[in-house]
């Protein structure tokens, strides 16, 4: 199929592409003309491991190109995605701005055959139906004026024909190519038949090849609004998971418990699972904080108190401070100490800083008159960017240099693989503070340094 998608950030990214490497014909469009230079110069914006050998690849296939103008990516195309920012105003709804613009614009370009238009922006509940109308808008605007429902415009040319459809994305930063192509589940929220079997047909080469490799991936048809509320309550769901394991990291410490095996215990109940129940100092990045704000947010708009979303924010922001308080607990005075943190990405695998607690926790160290020192693989210069209050290292020792403390923050693999008398050498204090349970305690212990993990 003629595709395009609208957006280059990371889910048009990681969508264009591998859509262009099931087969199909992709068009990237952003009106951020700098950013379409730097894709056609063969660069890619984001880290996200193994994109820019993909969309290399599918560049020099002809599958995938980019563009800034809606005229050349819009009127062509079969299906188009729209994957723009929402993100969170001052009291928690979704900034719809992006998403307004771009319905408009797709109005006033659209083909006059018939084109499936899908929201993979995460947008809230009943969305669908307002996109569906900017869309008509555009439509008039482009017709001077026209009827903005079917039938003939001025001069006898037909309208374009078009459906609304709401296909959530399910991508982990660090790990979104391999979830796009070898997805948990496909989610298609439409109410018509014609629009519904465009998207069968869209996904069937991903379809068959996960089913060759004996993996059948459901393809869930179901309405619209209950498409959009999949993707908030999925994401509410795990946040909730990883808070509820952070407050009984905190319990398992004033207990004597260690929560590593807690959660071992508990995850092996098939009615729980294992998956985000490691213990550490809370989530963030761009989706889980907006997402939950936006599902807050909508069931006020209808006289909804949702009481343990609330809660889950809560406990998460108080478990970012739960390595600032270990700090003060052994160092006792935090002002004239230097602390050397470990990553500055919300996660390992990507260079995003969006929410990332290490932000606020470096923040609050050179509030209390602490040096802070650090390194990440990936995110120093985004860091560098946000203007972090903290020295930039080179490297992991570099950024421990003559450190009262080291505080792990994010799990790296390149971390666990430290030469520890090598880094104890070069610090002031032998004291780690994990913020993520990821080192062994044994061997840190066996080189001399004081150890300090969440829940143990």
């Amino acid at each position: 199929m003629r595709i395009s998608v609208v957006g280059t950030g990371y889910v048009g990214l990681v969508t264009g592409a591998c859509l262009a490497h099931l087969g199909h014909e992709v068009v990237c469009m952003d009106v951020d003309q700098e950013k379409i230079r730097v894709l056609a110069s063969g660069g890619v914006p984001i880290y996200e491991p193994g994109l820019e050998q993909l969309m290399a690849g599918e560049v020099a296939a002809g599958r995938l190109r980019f563009t800034d103008q809606y005229r050349k990516a819009i009127p062509e195309a079969d299906v188009v995605y729209v994957c723009v920012g929402t993100p969170s105003l001052p009291d928690g709804q979704a900034d719809m701005s992006y998403v307004e613009s771009a319905a408009h614009s797709l109005g006033e370009h659209l083909g006059a055959h018939y084109t499936v238009i899908i929201n993979k922006s995460t947008v809230p509940i009943g969305s669908g139906d307002w996109v569906g109308m900017l869309v008509r808008q555009g439509v008039a605007q482009r017709t001077n004026g026209g009827a903005t429902n079917g039938g003939a415009t001025n001069g006898g040319a037909r309208k374009p024909a078009f459906d609304i459809v709401s296909n959530p994305e399910f991508l982990r930063e660090g790990s979104a190519i391999s979830d796009a192509l070898k997805p948990d589940r496909i989610v298609i929220g439409a109410e018509s038949p014609e629009a519904i079997e465009r998207m069968r047909e869209l996904y069937e080469p991903l379809l068959v090849e996960n089913r060759t490799h004996g993996r059948e991936v459901p393809f869930i048809v179901t309405d619209r609004a209950s498409a959009e509320m999949i993707k908030y309550a999925a994401n509410a769901f795990l946040a909730t998971k990883i808070s509820f394991i952070n407050e009984i990291a905190n319990i398992c410490e004033r207990v004597g418990a260690d929560v590593r095996e807690v959660a071992r215990g508990i995850g092996l109940d098939n009615r729980i699972g294992s998956a985000f129940l490691q213990a550490g100092i809370g989530w963030g990045g761009s989706c889980f904080p907006k997402d939950l704000a936006s599902l807050i947010h909508t069931a006020g708009e209808y006289q909804y108190e949702a009481q343990l979303l609330d809660a889950v924010r809560t406990v998460n922001a108080h478990q970012r401070m739960v390595v600032v308080r270990k700090l003060q607990e052994r160092l006792k005075l935090i002002k004239g100490k230097t602390i050397a943190l470990w990553g500055l990405a919300f996660k390992p695998g990507t260079d995003d800083l969006r929410d990332a607690p290490a932000l606020q926790i470096a923040e609050r160290l050179a509030e209390m008159g602490a040096t802070v020192r650090a390194f990440d693989p990936e995110a120093g210069e985004a860091a560098a960017r946000r203007g972090l209050r903290a020295e930039l290292a080179a490297d992991p020792y570099a950024a421990a240099e003559e450190a009262d403390a080291v505080v792990l923050i994010t799990e790296w693999p390149e971390f666990t693989t430290i030469d520890w008398d090598r880094l104890g050498a070069v610090m002031h204090r032998r004291f780690i503070v994990d913020g993520r349970n990821a080192l062994d305690q044994a061997v840190l212990e066996r080189h001399g340094f004081e150890y300090c993990g969440i829940g143990r």
